[in-house]
């Protein structure tokens, strides 16, 4: 039920990350909640049994499940170190954490071979954890896991204050929060192989409990900090480009009077559709640029324009950030008294 529950957790993670699919240049998060939400699923029992069936009820399953997961572990890292420290630094720990992966895919590989599974287990470590080369096994897994996530919690924690925008502080502070989680899981699993060894199977029963309850929350609240994010730009997209159109329905009328003697560079309205998110504010952005130069080749024209007008202008302006001087526009007396222009 638990492997049910983080796998769900994970997968609606990735729906959440889907739609910025081709806004993102750096893929990792969505690689890594693929590739977890895979590993995770492929541990559930039903799915689990079908599938070590078809590879010879051997346990390859468990191997390859445990894989996904360590390849999922870094390259979630990767992303969450990306976006709290941009320094040229992280790049040359990705290198290192690469080879770092390598190393633990191949001490899985050998200690996974070592352990005597003769028989499919929905229970792997339960079932066959006495043997030291599984403790090993389990062992390499999840000391791997929690450097990386320790690693990735306290970086959140360090960077958590120079987000700029406050969503993103939130979403570290989650991360933060299932990084530690996440800690506490890894440190419930090496008890428990430590108290398997020692014969102790009761006291690791009790353990069990802590892990579930650690895994469970550490997806949930990394989850939440991952899917913040996206969420939260698509909505701050969607606000604005309302905003946008209003203002663009509103700059209408001045925009009309301004650029009715120049209509080879007018905008035509009536074809360019606000079918994405980011096309109302395109069409401001034009809106505004046609009546500066309009203005810019005859200041006159600024007679025409109300205090109505200037307001809406005004707003136009501060909605977009306008800084017409960096595109190669001069920018004219907009927002001065009717009649006049600065220089």
């Amino acid at each position: 039920m638990i492997q049910d529950i983080s796998a769900a957790v994970i997968w609606c993670l990735a729906l959440c990350l889907l739609p910025d699919l081709k806004r993102r240049k750096d893929q990792s998060i969505l690689v890594a909640a693929v590739t977890i939400a895979t590993a995770l699923t492929l541990n559930v029992d039903r799915i689990y049994l079908a599938g070590d069936q078809l590879l010879g009820n051997r346990n390859f399953l468990d191997l390859i499940a445990n894989i996904f997961m360590v390849v999922g572990i870094y390259f979630l890292s990767r992303a969450i170190l990306r976006a709290a420290d941009v320094s040229e630094t992280v790049d040359i720990h990705n290198r290192a954490g690469l080879s770092v992966l390598g190393l633990v895919v191949v001490a899985l590989v050998v200690s996974f071979s070592l352990v005597d599974a003769p028989r499919t287990s929905t229970a792997f470590m339960r079932d066959f954890g006495s043997q030291w080369p599984a403790a090993v096994y389990s062992s390499v897994q999840f000391l791997y896991i929690g450097a990386v996530v320790a690693i990735t919690g306290f970086t959140c924690f360090r960077f958590r204050g120079e987000m700029a925008k406050p969503y993103f502080r939130v979403a570290f502070m989650f991360i933060v929060v299932g990084c530690a989680l996440a800690v506490v899981l890894v440190l419930a699993v090496l008890g428990m192989d430590v108290l398997h060894l020692m014969g102790e199977l009761e006291a690791m029963t009790r353990l069990s409990f802590v892990y579930d309850a650690a895994e469970v929350g550490a997806m949930v609240f990394l989850c939440m900090g991952l899917a913040l994010p996206p969420v939260a730009r698509r909505l701050e997209r969607r606000s604005d480009a309302r905003a946008a159109a209003v203002l663009v329905e509103r700059l209408a009328g001045p925009w009309d009077r301004i650029t009715s003697e120049r209509s080879e560079i007018r905008l035509d309205l009536a074809q360019t559709a606000i079918d994405r998110h980011d096309a109302p504010k395109r069409r401001l952005h034009r809106m505004l640029v046609e009546i500066q130069d309009a203005l810019f080749v005859d200041p006159h024209l600024a007679q025409l324009l109300t205090q109505d007008d200037l307001d809406v202008l005004r707003e136009a302006e501060q909605h977009l950030g306008a800084r017409f001087a960096g595109s190669g526009h001069r920018r004219p007396g907009l927002l001065s008294r009717k009649g006049e222009t600065t220089p």
